[in-house]
């Protein structure tokens, strides 16, 4: 936790604060047949919180994202999925995810799927959060992907006649974003690469938010645009340094690529990849055991400094 967050100007009181564990966020909010997102676009994927919803042993869950890669083919391979609704599905530069595949190919286990493009992921977030039925889109013509899933629909244009796709609105019962830092009423603020957090949190009835580091509400408003989850729509604050690994979190750690290219190798065999769940997830309490399993990772990941310059908010 940031010295910021404590005793200084602007700092929240208790009352306000959405502070749990991990453990407690998990066990409040996600629940057996619950819809699922853990947003991130190779940036801010929360690993921590997948390995949380792993040791508590939630079944049947719709899993949704855009490009579900690593951690929900850990999912899956731990019987947590039913169903999953993608875009893209793989480990990035590397090539499949196995425990998918065979879910898939071999119904082992079974395993549920709904197909869109990459839009027409980011429309159906859209439509989620702006509280519409639907959403249109040009995206699918000359493809076949709306013969694989019917709930791509055509609408006619009332203004001007022309036939559209449409894919209807998601509302996951709950959205859990990582994020570089929040204050404790959970405004959220990230920077690099961003994906569809802003839009699938906006759309879940609950948001979990997972940071780096704790800050107070003065730090926070001394950079406002920078925050992308507000409080307001925030059910907790996970306060997890290095819950994105073997993602990265910008300023504070590197992806992990060598752990990328070993997955393929441990999730391969399904008694390799059943080891490592026990060992590294099943078999640790928390971020922090998991992290002592890692020696080295601390210093080989670390960020190097690079500030941007400060801005001049007065006048």
């Amino acid at each position: 936790m940031s010295e910021a967050a404590t005793g200084a100007p602007g700092a929240l009181g208790i009352a306000s604060s959405k502070v749990l564990s991990m453990r407690e966020a998990i066990a409040r909010y996600v629940h057996d047949g619950d819809t699922v997102v853990i947003e991130g676009f190779t940036h801010l994927i929360c690993f921590a919180a997948g390995h949380e919803i792993i040791r508590q042993k939630r079944r049947d869950l719709v899993l949704c994202r855009l490009t579900p890669d690593l951690i929900y083919d850990q999912l899956i391979a731990a019987a947590c999925a039913r169903k999953l609704v993608f875009s893209w599905a793989g480990n990035p530069g590397v090539g499949s995810l196995h425990a998918f595949r065979r879910a898939v190919e071999r119904g082992r286990p079974p395993l549920e799927i709904e197909e869109y493009s990459h839009f027409g992921m980011v429309a159906r977030f859209s439509a989620g959060a702006a509280h519409l039925p639907f959403w249109p889109l040009r995206d699918y013509q000359g493809t076949d992907i709306p013969v694989s899933n019917p709930l791509i629909k055509q609408v006619t244009c009332p203004f001007t006649g022309e036939s559209l796709a449409a894919v209807p609105a998601l509302n996951p019962d709950v959205t859990i974003v990582h994020a570089q830092r929040a204050d404790a009423e959970g405004n959220a603020q990230i920077w690099g690469l961003l994906g569809v957090q802003k839009e699938a949190a906006f759309a879940s009835k609950h948001v979990i938010v997972v940071v780096e580091e704790l800050v107070s509400t003065s730090v926070v408003r001394a950079d406002p645009n920078r925050t992308l989850i507000p409080g307001v729509i925030v059910d907790a604050v996970v306060v997890e340094p290095w819950g994105a690994h073997p993602s990265y979190a910008q300023g504070h750690y590197d992806r992990d690529n060598e752990f990328y290219v070993a997955w393929d190798d441990i999730a391969r065999d399904p008694a390799t990849l059943a080891s490592y769940l026990d060992k590294y997830v099943m078999g640790v309490s928390d971020r922090s055991e998991y992290l002592t399993l890692h020696e080295g990772l601390t210093t080989r990941l670390a960020a190097r400094d690079m500030f941007c310059a400060g801005v001049n908010y007065g006048y």
